[in-house]
């Protein structure tokens, strides 16, 4: 049952802030003569919160940040622990300063909104704390993405929920003045089931849910998929678009979608066991369905990825990787081809008309491109055709004939626009001169 509206609990969190006030600390803070600055909170209960994440006790090395820091005590247990620590908070926090002060402490100390503020601003970190913080904003889901693009590994969540099953049905509610606990900056309350949702669909790969203490609960999410034991075949794909306008321009910041299109033998897909990965970053799909003859997987471009050229992959949970479709995120520098020189185009056409520098656009669109220089056992897998600088997937590789050249088949994506185009071919990593062509409607 929900701790809103409930006038015992009121009262209660009443007598809670007027023991805050008379201490002026929140956190108990160990100083290094082994005194203790007494605050609401004991040590006892700080340490037992963060004992629910999978924190190394050695950060060596590691950045991280800790966003709602109050009175500072996470950030200094991060330092303590050998970490480089930026603490975040709405406002300057003298409590913090003293204490940072008086341990000798050399955390940065940044003020502002984590609503308003982005890995552009503060940078990127290994782990971030996300203590305490989210019933405090009015725009839970974006403060979410926002810690997903600033981090780089694994992000730890607490907040309080009003149901503690990770199991049912997500619903948040919303307290427009003090009907949580009567303070006036608790704005949402998402139950357990929902914060798991909010943090999936955040741009995390992969999120656990580590447990319920009394109203909180604790989540762990992660950027990377697991390292699996390989057992199955990579998945064959064939073709990857933007899932709202079919093309090939992709945006972290306008909550852009990548559709795969690919096969694979298995007939049980599912949103758990597929796995896309965007530049360094895993993404958990939302959507995986059955097309007749395929499949199709849809997933969040993942938040933090500066502007530039990506390798979009896809396995299978089991499997390996697909080869790497280089995709573009915001407007980068043109692609600038390695021009191997060993891959020559010596003719482009449309794959179903055969025209020769002439493309179709528009639903099932196909070109071919007759290539020399590949190498006798390559395969329709090993094979990308680049329009200018994205890969597409060879759907089809003709045999060796001799010294003829070898014929490549490449679906275009359905939102392609008309205009000139620069094609060029890539086997075994590298790639070759290009061909012009024009794309028409």
């Amino acid at each position: 049952m929900s701790e809103a509206r409930d006038a015992f609990v009121i009262e209660d969190n009443r007598r809670q802030v007027e023991r805050l006030e008379k201490l002026g600390w929140y956190h108990s803070i160990e100083l290094p003569d082994g005194q203790v600055i007494e605050g609401h909170q004991s040590l006892e209960q700080q340490r037992r919160r963060i004992l629910q994440f999978p924190i190394p006790d050695d950060l060596t090395g590691k950045r991280v940040l800790d966003v709602g820091a109050w009175d500072g005590w996470f950030s200094f247990e991060m330092e303590r622990r050998g970490a480089q620590v930026v603490a975040l908070d709405m406002a300057r926090n003298t409590r913090l300063l003293e204490a940072r002060r008086l341990l000798g402490s050399k955390i940065e100390y940044r003020i502002g909104d984590i609503c308003r503020l982005t890995w552009r601003d503060l940078g990127t970190f290994d782990i971030v704390l996300f203590f305490g913080v989210l019933y405090h904003v009015k725009h839970p889901l974006l403060a979410l993405e926002n810690v997903c693009g600033m981090t780089r590994e694994m992000a730890c969540i607490e907040s309080f929920v009003s149901d503690p099953d990770p199991d049912a049905i997500p619903v948040m509610e919303y307290y427009e003045t003090g009907e949580l606990r009567g303070q006036l900056d608790n704005w949402v309350g998402p139950n357990a089931a929902c914060l798991l949702a909010f943090t999936r669909t955040a741009g995390f790969a992969r999120v656990k849910f580590e447990s319920a203490l009394a109203e909180r609960a604790h989540v762990t999410a992660w950027r990377q998929w697991p390292l699996e034991e390989v057992s199955e075949p990579a998945p064959e794909v064939l073709c990857v678009d933007n899932a709202a306008t079919h093309d090939h321009q992709f945006s972290a910041d306008a909550d852009d979608y990548i559709t795969f299109y690919f096969k694979h033998p298995r007939t049980d897909l599912n949103c758990e066991n597929v796995r896309p990965v965007v530049g360094p970053f895993g993404s958990r799909p939302i959507h995986v369905a059955d097309t007749g003859g395929g499949w199709q997987a849809t997933c969040k471009i993942p938040p933090g990825l500066a502007p530039g050229w990506y390798p979009a992959r896809l396995a299978i949970a089991g499997s390996d990787y697909c080869a790497p479709i280089q995709i573009a995120v915001e407007t980068p520098q043109p692609w600038v081809s390695d021009d191997s020189g060993d891959l020559r185009i010596t003719r482009v056409t449309d794959g179903r008309t055969f025209e020769d520098d002439r493309i179709h656009c528009g639903p099932d669109a196909c070109l071919s491109v007759w290539v020399v220089g590949l190498p006798a056992d390559a395969a329709a897998t090993d094979v990308r055709v680049r329009l200018n600088g994205t890969d597409l997937p060879a759907i089809w590789l003709a045999p060796v004939v001799g010294e003829n050249p070898r014929q490549v088949n490449a679906l275009l994506p359905t939102g392609v626009e008309p205009g000139p185009a620069q094609i060029s071919i890539v086997a075994g990593g590298l790639e070759g001169s290009s061909a012009a062509a024009n794309l028409v409607s």
